[in-house]
């Protein structure tokens, strides 16, 4: 939200209180508290009639500290609010002498001026990495009275920033404005299904705004040399979180807010949809099963949308008898091919479901204040929604789950979640609607997962969720929502997977061809590998199947060979998820991650990394021209072998069955000996391709564990170039060791 007209005035009918000097500081053992006046005192008269800003300066880990701002401090605790976790005992040094307060975490240290203007540096190592100048914190009335509480943190020059949830805009955020308000608006818009009010910057730390609560960013864009982000009310809490590296920031960051679950390595196979709007019934299930399987593609999930519920039904959790009359022995057939089932749901109750009269009547479904049941008419006639606030009636909702998990289902897509009301509606728990409107999604994903993990055990559970919020990270995986059939959905689909992973959140999908309309067959075949060569791969669309042959037999061998490359990459693939898993790396990673260095990555949005050694390049053209950045040192492409020297740009043109694969220079890359499936000892007869190593190199790899830990670490040394391997830690009997 901008207050501002120009760099001198505020817009017409604002006016604003700006915290002027510091006061006093009072010391705590682990907190600094800085009381600021509105101006600044001359005489004790100036304190009459003057407000006052109380700032807290804290730290809930090492690295991080938290700044809670109030001008009114007398409000009830506002429900609901993130759940945050307290790391491990740190030390907190807190020190004030005549002219400075300093209290430091980690290497962080947030120091703040106790003469002149108001000013507080965040700095690491004496170095500034941000900070709150003179005017940055500041409470603005609208004409209407209400009241918004800024802060501005200084934006240095070179600085770019990365995060903010889902975006499908530029990657880059400098100069945007962003709201932090879920919304269903598709991939070609401003809006957001995943909004988090977390920015990464490029200089090594990124900063978090406490609230679920709408929250307005101008990044650079009100004032150009400040970060500014305001709230509704009377008080703001933010966290500055240190690195010094961008991923050593989403460490800290997701062990603040939780890191994403472990995923089954079956969830990160092939998985196959009805589609949504299709005609389908059991005989078609089957043959796209038996189509996949008589053609050699490899299958491991099986999904079936909206309509396996009967229209005007959803969701009552109950098949409809017409499409699907045995589904508890259509499912026992599908399972007995090896498939997994995923399901379609969403946490709104048509009135015409058989459940909408027995939640109206319990009582868990979404109340106005008069008592009555809130609906209307988008998306389903009469919807009603679950209150997930109201524990009752979350064991309801998992109670109609558990049936179906009971009959076989393996996981749900977890769909919806956006369009929450924030207008005459009451929470069962008392929530405000207004931060309940974000953090909905948290409620419902964590509710399925649970029932998920409670059922399969800890690492088996897996969702393909569309909203979420900061903390969503810890109920994967999400997928990237309705996106146009073109190649210029395909490019924004990874804008907002590449910012989400800037985000915190460790996995993500995508619809393999998009999901609005029918892609062109060129579409499709540039889709299948930027699909398979991401955490997740899922082919879904809207009105028209996604099997390959409706296409061409070209793409039938397109996706034969990225779905084989991607499963006999699983011992590298695995051990980059547990990294997502215990560090909160994300898997698919912006160029920045890796080489925060190197300024001529920092705006690329159409190349990522997956994991730390594999640089690729989606190909977004139908004539297949790719043009690409390659950082410093030796690359190799993975499906050709040529070796090609970085730090420069290249244009090339690729095949339907090709794109830009490059290995990292001295990389070790484990190929598993399958590649028909996801699940398999990825230690047996695997074979290690190092990749330019120099004479006398020595490269490390580890092998992974099917519980996410690691089953073997194994040593190379090129040696006369001629590579030798010894097994430093587990077992691994069975290895080839190449160089490439």
């Amino acid at each position: 939200m901008k207050f501002t007209d120009g760099h001198w005035q505020l817009r017409e009918g604002l006016r604003r209180i700006r915290a002027a000097e510091v006061e006093t500081v009072e010391a705590g053992e682990r907190s600094l508290t800085v009381y600021a006046p509105a101006r600044q005192l001359v005489h004790r008269g100036d304190t009459l009639n003057q407000p006052l800003f109380s700032v807290t300066f804290s730290s809930p880990a090492a690295g991080i500290i938290g700044v809670r701002i109030q001008q009114h401090s007398g409000g009830r605790p506002q429900r609901p609010a993130y759940r945050l976790n307290a790391g491990d005992e740190h030390a907190v040094k807190v020190e004030v002498d005549a002219e400075t307060a300093r209290l430091t975490s980690g290497g962080l240290s947030a120091v703040i001026s106790l003469a002149g203007q108001w000013n507080v540096r965040f700095e690491r190592d004496g170095r500034q990495l941000t900070g709150s100048g003179a005017g940055s914190v500041g409470l603005i009335t609208d004409p209407a009275g209400r009241q918004y509480l800024h802060e501005q943190l200084a934006l240095g020059v070179g600085e770019t920033l990365y995060g903010l949830g889902e975006r499908f805009g530029p990657l880059v955020k400098n100069g945007q404005v962003v709201d932090i308000w879920n919304a269903d608006g598709g991939t070609s818009s401003e809006q957001a299904y995943k909004n988090v009010p977390f920015y990464l910057s490029s200089t090594g730390y990124g900063v978090f705004v406490d609230t679920p609560a709408h929250v307005s960013f101008e990044l650079g864009s009100e004032l150009v040399s400040r970060n500014q982000f305001s709230v509704e009310g009377h008080e703001l809490t933010y966290y500055v979180i240190d690195g010094p590296t961008p991923k050593d920031v989403l460490t800290r960051y997701t062990g603040l807010t939780g890191r994403p679950a472990r995923v089954p390595a079956w969830s990160m196979g092939l998985w196959l949809s009805t589609s949504f709007t299709t005609d389908y019934n059991e005989p078609t299930v089957t043959s796209f099963v038996d189509g996949m399987a008589s053609r050699d593609l490899p299958l491991s999930v099986f999904h079936f949308d909206c309509f396996w519920m009967r229209q005007f039904h959803w969701c009552d959790f109950l098949w409809d008898p017409e499409a699907f009359p045995d589904p508890a022995g259509m499912l026992q057939r599908l399972k007995e091919r090896g498939l997994r089932i995923s399901l379609w749901i969403n946490p709104y109750i048509a009135q015409r479901s058989v459940l909408f009269e027995e939640g109206r009547e319990h009582g868990y479904l979404l109340k106005r204040p008069d008592g009555s049941v809130w609906q209307w008419d988008l998306w389903q006639a009469g919807m009603a929604i679950v209150d997930f606030t109201n524990p009752a009636a979350t064991e309801w909702f998992r109670s109609k789950l558990q049936a179906l998990i009971d009959l076989g289902v393996d996981c749900f897509k977890t769909d919806f979640g956006e369009r929450i009301p924030t207008e005459d509606v009451v929470w069962y728990d008392g929530s405000d609607p207004g931060r309940m409107h974000n953090y909905y999604p948290h409620l419902y994903n964590e509710a399925v997962f649970d029932l998920l993990r409670d059922n399969r055990g800890e690492g088996d559970a897996v969702l393909f969720a569309r909203s979420a919020t900061a903390g969503g990270q810890q109920f994967p995986v999400h997928w990237g929502g309705d996106c146009e059939s073109t190649f210029e959905g395909m490019a924004e689909s990874l804008r907002g997977g590449l910012s989400l992973a800037a985000s915190g959140f460790g996995y993500w999908s995508h619809d393999i061809g998009g999901f609005e309309g029918t892609p062109d067959p060129a579409v499709f075949k540039r889709w299948v590998p930027f699909g398979l060569l991401s955490s997740h791969s899922r082919l879904h669309g809207s009105g028209s199947y996604r099997v390959p042959w409706a296409f061409d037999e070209e793409a039938v061998d397109v996706l034969r060979k990225f779905t084989k490359l991607k499963l006999s990459l699983m011992p590298y693939l695995a051990m980059v998820a547990s990294d997502a898993h215990t560090a909160g790396t994300p898997m698919m990673r912006p160029m920045v991650l890796e080489f925060p260095e190197d300024p001529a990555v920092a705006y690329l949005d159409r190349q990522y990394m997956l994991g730390p050694d594999l640089l690729v390049a989606p190909v977004m053209s139908a004539e297949g021209e790719a043009r690409f950045y390659l950082p410093e040192g030796t690359w190799t492409e993975l499906l050709t072998g040529e070796r090609v020297a970085g730090s420069r740009w290249i244009t090339r043109t690729y095949g339907f069955d090709a794109l830009p694969l490059f290995v990292r220079q001295g990389a070790v890359i484990a190929f598993g000996a399958v590649d028909d499936q996801p699940e398999y000892d990825w230690t047996d007869d695997v074979r290690l391709r190092w990749y330019a190593p120099a004479e006398g190199e020595v490269g490390r790899v580890r092998l992974p564990a099917p519980d996410g830990g690691t089953a073997a670490v194994l040593e190379l040394t090129l040696t006369s170039g001629e590579p030798r391997a010894r097994v430093l830690e587990g077992a691994c009997d069975r290895f080839s060791v190449q160089v490439d």
